[in-house]
């Protein structure tokens, strides 16, 4: 089984007044000597523990409800592979890519997912915790009524991400472009939003409460907070303001 360090940065989670938002905890994997896989499709509800999936094609297969522990998944394609209710438990998954991925409902927990390059993948309605997503791209990635708690994105982007009705929970983007987020009904508890490289919101910003963004980050975002305030910025009084001063 793998060994994870618990804690990682986020320490016991007690945090002084004002320090800002609890830190996630990460995983950090030690996985055993790992058994080559056989090849074979993915079964529906098949239990897969201790093995490496290297550059293996699952295009288009069924796994859906399938178990994966202590597995390392490397370059493996995932294009319209379905993992509906699928558990990937302490496992390393890296290089993987695919389009229209299917995990819906599923679970990850302990998870490293390491230049991922995924478009349309589908995690609605899953549960995410302590897991790190570290560089690549995921393009219209759907975590729509998801949870996640003690999530790291780091060093990577997402292009038109979909938090709606999602509960984040300890959650940090770091040095990671977010493009065109969407928050609607989404739950935000100590989400760090600071390290953005990039941060757009293009709907939900009202659903901000309980994030901590930067003063940046704030002046980026007033135009879009304002539309959703219902407030109307009109720039003609500020250009008249060096008249009047002019004026005195």
């Amino acid at each position: 089984m793998a060994r994870r360090v618990a804690g990682g940065r986020g320490g016991t989670g007690a945090e002084a007044p004002g320090a800002g938002p609890r830190a996630a905890r990460r995983p950090e994997l030690r996985l055993p000597a790992l058994e080559p896989y056989d090849g074979a499709e993915l079964e529906p509800d098949g239990d897969y523990d201790g093995l490496e999936f290297r550059e293996a094609d699952f295009a288009g297969q069924d796994g859906g409800g399938a178990r994966f522990m202590d597995c390392a998944l490397t370059g493996c394609a995932l294009d319209e592979t379905r993992l509906h209710h699928a558990r990937v438990l302490d496992s390393v998954l890296t290089g993987i890519r695919g389009v229209g991925t299917d995990l819906a409902e599923s679970t990850l927990r302990d998870v490293e997912l390491i230049d991922a390059r995924l478009g349309g993948a589908q995690l609605y309605g899953s549960v995410l915790e302590r897991v790190v997503v570290r560089g690549g791209k995921i393009d219209y990635l759907n975590l729509r009524k998801a949870r996640l708690k003690d999530v790291v994105f780091e060093g990577c982007v997402l292009v038109e991400p979909d938090f709606g009705g999602a509960r984040l929970e300890r959650v940090e983007f770091v040095d990671c472009v977010l493009k065109g987020a969407d928050l609607t009904e989404a739950t935000l508890v100590d989400v760090d939003l600071r390290g953005a490289a990039e941060l757009d919101i293009a709907r939900g910003v009202d659903r901000l409460a309980g994030a901590v963004i930067s003063t940046h980050q704030l002046l980026d975002l007033a135009p879009v907070l304002a539309a959703a305030l219902g407030v109307r910025v009109d720039g003609g009084a500020e250009g008249l303001r060096p008249m009047r001063q002019a004026g005195r």
